[in-house]
């Protein structure tokens, strides 16, 4: 499993040689998450300015108790709203940056095919088409991260080990929903469909944690995000050529699993 794990990993820091290799290519990625990583850095440095307010917000049943509990609850309120509000960073930004950057992500990926050889694209679904592919795609993300993000808030209460649990569960579960809309666009291309996509991925669940769990905790570093997000889509396209690789599946095969 850790083999496995930091073979996902391995995949991630893959797709980083599209950068040498198609800088230009690679560049047209980095303009969506560009755009969208300022954006996203502004609202959460405004949010994170009034931490202290938000957590006295949150936390109105401990106004009459005696200190410490009081300050500490309210201490622990805050970090589980920072927590929350870096997994809710991190999924927005993917979301809106697959939104509005979809059409330029199809050319990386069928680009990194392209290299690899023996792929065949099932459709060329065109550039309206695509973008709304990504709409929803960044809805399909942004669902369960809310979800998500009230879990940890919940567990970063806590004592003494509350964030750091957050923390990490926030990485790992962040991370694998980053990689199920990282792996739909080269799967989509095959003709698989949602059932059989959820067969891959589980049949090789730490290979698609490790590849991850990587890009959500470089997509943390806001330079890093956007060098790091059409880099993501390069190594998710080989990970999915290896998932259905290692089922013996393609074409209708692949369909059928």
């Amino acid at each position: 499993m850790i083999r496995e794990f930091g073979h996902g990993v391995a995949l991630f820091l893959r797709g980083f040689r599209m950068w040498a290799t198609s800088p230009k290519l690679m560049l047209l990625g980095a303009v969506p998450a560009f755009i969208v990583g300022i954006l996203v850095l502004t609202v959460f440095v405004v949010i994170t300015a009034n931490l202290d307010a938000l957590a006295l917000w949150v936390t109105p049943f401990a106004a009459e108790w005696d200190e410490p509990w009081r300050a500490l609850t309210r201490l622990a309120a805050g970090i589980a709203l920072f927590l929350v509000l870096v997994l809710l960073a991190v999924s927005t930004f993917t979301a809106l940056t697959l939104a509005i950057g979809d059409p330029f992500y199809e050319r990386i990926w069928l680009a990194v095919e392209a290299r690899l050889g023996g792929f065949q694209a099932v459709d060329d679904l065109g550039f309206w088409a695509s973008l709304r592919r990504g709409t929803v795609a960044g809805l399909r993300l942004l669902v369960p991260s809310v979800a998500l993000g009230l879990a940890l808030f919940a567990i970063g209460f806590i004592p003494v080990v509350g964030g750091v649990v957050a923390l990490v569960l926030g990485a790992l579960i962040g991370g694998r929903l980053l990689a199920v809309e990282l792996l739909a666009r080269p799967l989509d291309g095959r003709g698989l469909d949602g059932r059989a996509q959820k067969a891959l991925r589980r049949a090789a669940g730490a290979r698609v944690g490790g590849f991850g769990t990587s890009a959500y905790l470089l997509f943390l570093l806001p330079l890093g995000a956007v060098f790091a997000m059409p880099a993501a889509v390069a190594g998710s396209a080989v990970l999915a050529r290896e998932l259905v690789e290692q089922r013996g599946l393609d074409g209708e095969a692949a369909r059928d699993a």
